[in-house]
């Protein structure tokens, strides 16, 4: 049987920060095999009825019924992303934020849903949202969703104060960072943005904005040129079926397989397991 984690390792390091439950059902089993089979789902991309719960389940045996049941209740709570901010919370000394980086990613939706519109370049229906990762590549936190025929920029405003107040959730500062992103952000919309937080915005400049030779902005090539790591991550991300293409309709659900892709990506980079 597959696995993505070592229950040992999940019963330390994801296990402590998923609240117990307070309404509908408990779960009948340990959480860390009632993770185990959906860090399962999130690395195949099987489809919830085929679940191989006997394989997964060791003593009392969840239905794939119950083990969706659990998740979508974590999802509409926010409880996967509440548990991510508290692991980054308590982890925060092993990360390098001597720079971050920001990018956009389109995941193809198969299924259509929430969020979901055609996109030109992909030539099909995608979902945009935006990832910020620290300098080993380790994701720190992402903007809501949003339908893929939308650009980077799209409402740059709110998106990146989602992405900041998750960072100061965490207990992470964000004034004085140096914060790398292609020519897509290259924008004044977007400086600001960063500006108002105290962030150096090391943004390549946009040739469709006009001369790049004479612009005072701010930029370190050297410093940009570290910016491959972010698509190394997307790279990670990819890795996990169930987010290389999106199945799920709901964005919650899709917000959920992202944050337990944070947590799997973080702990084999603390643990030094191969990602």
């Amino acid at each position: 049987m597959y696995t993505v984690l070592d229950k040992d390792i999940i019963e330390m390091e994801i296990v402590p920060f998923i609240p117990k439950t307070k309404r509908g059902f408990a779960p009948t089993v340990p959480l860390v095999e009632l993770i185990n089979a959906i860090l399962y789902k999130l690395k195949t991309g099987v489809q919830w009825n085929q679940l191989p719960v006997k394989a997964l389940f060791e003593n009392n045996i969840l239905s794939w019924n119950a083990v969706y049941y659990h998740y979508r209740k974590w999802c509409l709570s926010d409880t996967l992303k509440d548990s991510w901010l508290k692991f980054l919370k308590l982890h925060k000394q092993q990360l390098d934020l001597s720079s971050v980086d920001l990018d956009g990613s389109h995941t193809p939706a198969i299924r259509g849903g929430q969020q979901v519109e055609y996109q030109g370049r992909k030539k099909r229906k995608t979902t945009n949202a935006l990832y910020l990762t620290d300098r080993q590549g380790i994701p720190l936190a992402m903007s809501e969703p949003i339908a893929g025929n939308h650009n980077d920029l799209h409402d740059i405003e709110l998106q990146f104060e989602v992405v900041t107040a998750s960072l100061e959730e965490a207990d992470i500062p964000v004034e004085g960072l140096f914060l790398n992103a292609d020519a897509g952000f290259d924008s004044k919309t977007f400086r600001d943005s960063c500006t108002k937080k105290e962030i150096n915005a090391n943004v390549c400049f946009n040739k469709r904005n006009g001369n790049t030779e004479n612009r005072e902005e701010y930029f370190d090539q050297e410093l940009y040129d570290q910016r491959y790591i972010i698509e190394r991550t997307n790279a990670w991300m990819d890795s996990f079926r169930s987010l290389l293409n999106r199945f799920d309709t709901t964005t919650e659900s899709w917000k959920g397989f992202n944050y337990l892709a944070f947590f799997v990506i973080a702990i084999k980079k603390f643990e030094k397991i191969k990602v």
